[in-house]
């Protein structure tokens, strides 16, 4: 399934995968501190850029940090066009008392969780389909 702007298809084809290892949010706004090989996700706000990447990476590159996630991907290939869907799965975990961070790319959403709570949330995130 490609592109899929339905909701019921998108929640019954979910399939949440947790991802290997530890991340964390850095903002920096010298961009050439940091590979971009090593960069998982980034975004420019006015502040400055919030750049996601491995845990280790950071710790290595000497960043500070102050949230370490696990992350998920909603294997599901969703329109950035859809309604709803990580509305969805952000509603689910806050009832269960996780907190999320979502990015929309162009084939998939992404969910960020404390680590801590990265089973439960997989758990929670299965249910939705």
């Amino acid at each position: 399934m490609g592109n899929e702007k339905k909701f019921h298809a998108l929640i019954k084809n979910v399939a949440p995968k947790l991802n290997k290892g530890h991340y964390v949010f850095i903002t920096e706004n010298d961009l050439d501190k940091i590979p971009l090989s090593q960069v998982l996700y980034q975004f420019k706000e006015k502040e400055g850029t919030t750049i996601v990447l491995e845990k280790e990476r950071a710790d290595e590159l000497g960043f500070s940090y102050s949230f370490v996630a696990a992350w998920i991907t909603l294997t599901v290939h969703s329109s950035l066009e859809a309604v709803g869907l990580t509305a969805k799965a952000s509603d689910a975990l806050t009832k269960e008392g996780i907190s999320c961070n979502a990015v929309a790319a162009y084939y998939h959403d992404h969910i960020f969780v404390p680590y801590k709570d990265a089973e439960r949330a997989i758990s929670v995130l299965r249910r939705l389909g």
